[in-house]
């Protein structure tokens, strides 16, 4: 079960200034939309949730899947250039029996998070590390939804991850979870912060749903010291929008703008503005977060996005800007791709 909530503060500036973000806006665009590159191989399936590294000198993408609306599993792929990605099967399938089995939608944990740098993912106890959201009701995201662990020693394989016996890590039902996630756990992503700034070496971010009134979800922090039992952090969300909206699927890195070091979080808005799209927001401590309010990162455009444009992967390699996003319009739900250069010509 996890821990009691975390509370000690940090005393780095709260507010990142207007120039930083706008550079952090800039170094983050990707104004040139690739295309479609994961589909599901179902007509009515669905793919969703890029969460992409590097590992033995190729690329890995980890996504969920649908399919006949059962329920979410974890799937992998592989490519050589970010762009052709070839599908090699489940990573997280559904389990015989227990409290995912039925759903199984998973990210890979402890991923580099330096911006440009080698987006590999950290081995910890001697295994790498995902984190999932699983429930043992069938259908799209049912309620109620929670965080559990798997690992391997193959993140290159298509096989089964071990889920963790201790699972679920963190459950809406919690005594110590915050009114903001009382009704369901969604996705949510692990890093490692060596200089343990909230006196911990990892830190997972999520978005929560709380009880009561529909599409209101936030983004909040829990804290580790083993991958497994986690603590609260803060008495609230990091990241939330007011009124009757949606902050979800945060990402982190670490951009080092002119030798000015700052936490970068991509994440989707929905229902505070029209449609769903791609934005972030800029911290210094990893728990006080500036919103960023001027164009989005990637918004619908296209017949294939025209609904959503959202559930950002975001990473810097060779100078270009890649962007991964859920996309959905007229060719169903399906990932897509955003680049800072036109990579057509």
């Amino acid at each position: 079960m996890p821990d009691q909530v975390a509370t000690t503060t940090t005393t780095a500036p709260a507010h990142v200034d207007a120039d930083t973000m706008r550079r952090v806006y800039e170094e983050s665009r990707t104004p040139f939309k690739y295309g479609i590159i994961i589909r599901h191989p179902q007509k009515d399936g669905i793919v969703d949730c890029p969460c992409v590294y590097r590992f033995d000198n190729r690329w890995y993408m980890v996504y969920v899947s649908l399919a006949d609306k059962v329920g979410y599993e974890t799937e992998l792929a592989v490519s050589d250039d970010l762009l052709k990605w070839e599908p090699l099967g489940k990573v997280l399938p559904f389990a015989t029996d227990g409290w995912d089995r039925w759903q199984a939608g998973g990210g890979v944990s402890l991923i580099d998070t330096e911006w440009g740098g080698s987006y590999a993912p950290r081995q910890y106890a001697g295994r790498y590390w995902m984190s999932y959201l699983g429930a043992d009701q069938k259908g799209y995201e049912p309620d109620p939804l929670s965080i559990g662990i798997a690992t391997t020693d193959s993140p290159d394989k298509a096989q089964p991850w071990e889920r963790h016996p201790e699972n679920p890590v963190m459950q809406p039902s919690d005594p110590e979870a915050r009114p903001f996630e009382k009704k369901t756990l969604y996705k949510s992503t692990i890093i490692r912060d060596d200089a343990e700034t909230l006196q911990h070496p990892f830190v997972m971010f999520y978005n929560g749903k709380q009880e009561g009134k529909q599409g209101i979800e936030r983004i909040g922090c829990a804290v580790s010291a083993d991958m497994v039992h986690w603590s609260r952090y803060g008495d609230g969300p990091v990241v939330e929008h007011q009124g009757n909206g949606i902050s979800g699927d945060p990402q982190i890195v670490r951009m080092n703008l002119g030798g000015n070091p700052i936490w970068v979080m991509h994440y989707f808005g929905h229902r505070w503005k029209p449609k769903a799209f791609d934005t972030f927001a800029c911290s210094r401590d990893l728990v006080h977060w500036t919103k960023w309010d001027g164009p989005h990162t990637v918004e619908p455009s296209e017949p294939w996005d025209e609904t959503f444009a959202h559930k950002p992967w975001v990473i810097k390699h060779a100078g270009v800007v890649y962007h991964f996003y859920c996309a959905v319009g007229k060719e169903g739900r399906v990932i897509a791709l955003a680049t800072s250069k036109d990579l057509w010509k």
